[in-house]
């Protein structure tokens, strides 16, 4: 189910609200959470019902092991077992085809692929109990009853695509009495969040991710300022997705008073690499830091060491990301570059540059990097990079802001086609993008969603601003797109 849809917002969410307060308004607090996960198995299955047994014998999987760990000594193997099982679980549904496609093509075989459909969020939910194996198996978390531990992988707000939350974020949360009690406030800080998340997907993503599919489905056709144009809507158009999805996962967690942790602190304000992934997907960065750089010694062993640690932890995250040669270059080329920022003198380097010439190099790497985060293939990314740097100008400009004609600009279509006829519409779509690209920098240079909420009160003027937000995101569900993130 989308948060983006008729029914969530019509239904589901009044439902689940409805369902969680006032079962806890009368102290049923276990049932309001057997209500939680029912609607939250609802949610995930909403699509294809088999999701349904697939997170169930997860849940159940890492559940014995928990039980194993708990009743027997052997804490160690049973929690390498129980990683040994995620990750199998993980290969088989997203990396299996990829495997064997690539045995075929290096060793001329001819086995044959799955074709396996990948389950929503499978990603998500595997490292989040990933994580709790590993801290069960050193100790560093209990057993939890079954009903704490199926609500803290299945809670729909961030289930198909995160935060990464850790069971110490949630579980904790479960248990505190005073979270089961309705919160004005952090109701209408939910409310907000969700509201400017929705705004950030449908309003922004949406609209720029026109222009990026138009552009990536004729790269033959663009020129250098078109693709510099295709590729920054695909950088505004992945940031305002997924922060949007995270920023309505944090409202919904805030209408439940619940606390989700923030996974975007402003990233396009980077002026490195390496301070570009403490802001971008927070979340997951912390696993890996967690779970993977710090056992590998960290930044505590020597240079050589450092590297390998670094490259490791950015090859996996690109691997996360996909089951595709773009993303593991993609995750190469970040380590590389944060390798690189590690060193002193390319750290003397930066400071001797600045802050502003250093921003102007990392926005440029990560549109660069993005174009392969976005191509289907790594030949895909080289002919849009031979496009971008071809140093032509053919006018396929003026062709990329028709792909985002819609009901939202239509009226102006109208009235600009009656006076000025083709052209003077097609000068009205080319604002109309504009518009959306100065809109979309200027959220990128503001404080996090989250920071906002917190730090500025609610006024009447911007309620009425998220009600009209509401009207047209509502009025968009028709020709609305799913999150960029349920891929992964």
């Amino acid at each position: 189910m989308l948060f983006n849809s008729y029914i969530f917002i019509l239904i589901f969410l009044p439902l689940a609200l409805l369902l969680w307060h006032g079962a806890n308004h009368f102290g049923k607090y276990k049932l309001a959470q057997v209500f939680m996960i029912g609607m939250s198995l609802w949610f995930y299955g909403y699509f294809n019902p088999s999701y349904i047994l697939i997170i169930l014998a997860s849940i159940l999987g890492n559940y014995l092991i928990s039980m194993g760990i708990e009743r027997f000594r052997s804490q160690k193997l049973l929690g390498i077992l129980g990683i040994v099982f995620n990750l199998s679980l993980l290969f088989y549904f997203k990396y299996y085809d990829f495997f064997v496609e690539n045995v075929n093509n290096v060793f001329h075989l001819n086995w044959a692929l799955k074709n396996i459909v990948l389950p929503l969020g499978i990603s998500f939910f595997t490292f989040q109990q990933i994580s709790f194996i590993a801290d069960r198996m050193m100790g560093k978390a209990e057993h939890y009853k079954l009903v704490d531990y199926m609500l803290f992988v299945t809670y729909f707000p961030q289930l198909i695509a995160g935060p990464i939350v850790s069971h110490r974020d949630l579980v904790p949360q479960f248990k505190d009495e005073r979270r089961r009690h309705f919160s004005y406030e952090n109701t209408l800080m939910g409310i907000r969040l969700f509201m400017i998340g929705l705004g950030k997907k449908v309003l922004i993503a949406d609209e720029l991710g026109k222009v990026a599919d138009s552009g990536f489905s004729s790269i033959a056709s663009l020129d250098s300022v078109s693709a510099l144009v295709v590729m920054l809507a695909y950088t505004f158009q992945i940031f305002f997705d997924f922060s949007g999805y995270s920023d309505m996962a944090l409202g919904l967690g805030y209408m439940m008073n619940l606390e989700l942790p923030q996974n975007f602190d402003s990233p396009y304000k980077s002026n490195s690499v390496k301070e570009f992934w403490k802001r971008w997907h927070i979340t997951l960065n912390a696993f890996l830091t967690q779970y993977v750089y710090i056992p590998l010694g960290g930044g505590r062993v020597g240079k050589a060491k450092k590297i390998r640690n670094t490259m490791i932890v950015f090859l996996l995250s690109g691997i996360w990301h996909g089951a595709n040669w773009t993303f593991i270059l993609w995750g190469a080329l970040h380590g590389a570059v944060v390798s690189l920022e590690n060193l002193t003198f390319v750290e003397k380097i930066r400071m001797r540059l600045g802050k502003k010439v250093s921003w102007i190099f990392t926005f440029a790497f990560l549109n660069l990097a993005f174009v392969l985060f976005r191509s289907n293939s790594i030949s895909e990314a080289s002919r849009f990079y031979g496009q971008l740097f071809s140093f032509t100008n053919n006018g396929y400009l003026w062709s990329l802001p028709a792909a985002m004609a819609g009901f939202k600009n239509y009226p102006l279509y109208l009235i600009t086609n009656h006076f000025g006829g083709y052209d003077a519409s097609r000068v009205m779509y080319f604002i109309w993008m504009l518009g959306v690209f100065l809109l979309a920098a200027f959220l990128c240079t503001q404080r996090s969603s989250l920071n906002f909420v917190k730090e500025k009160k609610a006024t009447a003027w911007e309620m009425w601003g998220f009600a009209l937000v509401l009207c047209l995101c509502i009025l968009s569900f028709s020709d609305i797109s799913t999150f960029l993130y349920f891929n992964f």
